[in-house]
């Protein structure tokens, strides 16, 4: 983090120490005051300057009275000491009163390392505050608007210093990437006068996004349940015809494939008759993401949320469903509206990816508004096709997703509950919720509707045990 003064060498400056004030002595720096325009006010976008607040900070309050005090006792008592420090501390006063904060003149520039990064990449931020007005700014403190999605893993995101007209300030930090589009909010200049008596706060915005999208990789088979549509797929069915399972035997037809002939009852009878195998067809599906605010809870504050689990396992369950020849969609369970129809192809691959990485409903922070579970129910089913099955990806934290589920498999759309754990841990508190979260999974389970729930384990791991339990 670094200090750029107008005529003097880059300086140390910290958001907690006192603001540096920039040095006449030292060489001519690329942001001097009389040189070429720097690169905040050349190539940067334009700074939309907000004010926000204009306040007293009352640094000096009580300094009058006392030093008027003073001054009143030292001529009482004759003491001339006495009259001579309550005059220094009425100088004070006035000098306090005299001064008022200067406005944050300032244009911002804000630049990235990389602006398409992978999750868990370490991106590098530079902020340039250049002070474009005709007054010097004595006090800057100057704090950057790190999207709440981000964490910044090097160095603060903020600065104190001093700047003279046509001086810049610059600072960089480093925050680690995460699933999804992230928009820096205005950064907050504070401004105030010499001697602090007065501030301004001022929003500087500048735009700048990133965007981070995974890739979709699969996950393993997932166990799907027997809801089709009359696409071959996959799944087997209790309909005879082609693919691999036994199913039933028939009469002999003109024209059926010599290689269904049942050769050996002909050999015992001298009857021919044609083996019907299951016919294998496709599925629909819709991923449905738990993002409600209470979803957003993790094992520990440094862990993922269970939003973010669900959304990893959704991105898995995507690729391998798709890749088996189904038809899937996604929804979110949300106050904000997220909605990608069942499809497959490329294409639709590409819409899944981005929906997954960037829809406002699955961001990595709780969205606002309110949530209407009869209202989003409904417009739910209007929306859910006839054929389509359910994967619904929910942490289970409270009575909601359970009720939910339970009404969406009895409206006929086979509903199978996948949970990331994230009531572990020793507390009182968590002790109670993993006991009501296994009372949920237990009464889903008696329902008839498919639970697999996966903690420390991954979610593949978590499928595949399901998935041998279930064909047993």
């Amino acid at each position: 983090m670094t200090d750029t003064s107008s005529d003097g060498p880059p300086t140390e400056a910290s958001a907690d120490g006192p603001p540096t004030e920039a040095s006449a002595d030292g060489p001519p720096t690329e942001a001097s005051a009389d040189g070429p325009p720097t690169e905040a006010s050349a190539d940067g976008p334009p700074t939309e300057r907000t004010h926000r607040r204009r306040a007293e900070t009352e640094r000096w309050r009580g300094v009058a009275g006392v030093a008027l005090a003073l001054v009143g006792a030292g001529v009482v008592t004759r003491q001339p000491a006495l009259v001579v420090v309550g005059a220094v501390g009425v100088g004070y006063a006035v000098y306090a009163r005299i001064g008022s904060a200067p406005a944050a003149t300032l244009d911002l520039e804000r630049r990235v390392s990389d602006d398409d990064p992978e999750p868990g990449d370490e991106v590098v931020v530079t902020v340039r505050a250049r002070n474009v007005g005709d007054e010097a700014i004595p006090d800057l403190r100057l704090v950057d608007g790190v999207p709440p999605g981000l964490a910044v893993v090097d160095g603060p995101a903020r600065i104190a210093t001093a700047l003279r007209p046509g001086a810049t300030a610059a600072f960089d930090y480093t925050v680690r990437a995460s699933r999804g589009a992230h928009e820096w909010e205005p950064a907050l200049a504070v401004t105030r006068d010499a001697a602090g008596t007065e501030e301004r706060t001022t929003a500087l915005a500048t735009p700048t996004r990133i965007v981070c999208t995974p890739t979709l990789s699969a996950g393993g088979d997932l166990p799907l349940r027997g809801l089709t549509t009359v696409s071959h797929g996959r799944l087997p069915t209790d309909i005879g015809g082609s693919g691999v399972e036994f199913h039933a035997t028939r009469e002999y037809r003109r024209g059926d494939p010599v290689k269904r002939i049942d050769w050996n009852r002909w050999a015992r009878t001298g009857d021919l008759a044609t083996l019907e195998l299951r016919e294998e067809r496709a599925a629909t599906v819709v991923l449905l993401i738990d993002a409600r605010e209470s979803a957003y809870a993790a094992s520990d504050p440094d862990a993922d949320t269970a939003v973010e689990a669900s959304v990893e396992a959704a991105r898995q369950a995507f690729s391998a469903l798709v890749d088996a020849g189904d038809r899937v969609g996604i929804a979110a369970l949300g106050p904000r509206d997220c909605w990608l129809s069942p499809g497959s192809g490329t294409a639709h691959a590409a819409r899944a990816r981005d929906t997954l990485a960037t829809d406002p409903a699955l961001a990595p922070t709780p969205s606002d508004g309110s949530f209407y579970r009869s209202l989003w129910l409904r417009r739910f089913r209007r929306r859910l096709p006839g054929d389509a099955q359910v994967l619904f990806f929910t942490p289970l934290v409270d009575d909601v997703a359970a009720s939910l589920a339970r009404r969406i498999d009895v409206h006929g759309h086979l509903v199978t509950v996948l949970s990331p754990d994230v009531t572990t841990g020793g507390t009182l508190g968590r002790r109670l919720a993993a006991f009501e979260r296994r009372e949920r999974l237990r009464n889903l389970r008696g329902s008839g509707i498919r639970a697999i729930e996966w903690g420390d384990r991954s979610f593949p791991v978590a499928v595949a045990r399901a998935t041998g339990r279930w064909s047993r």
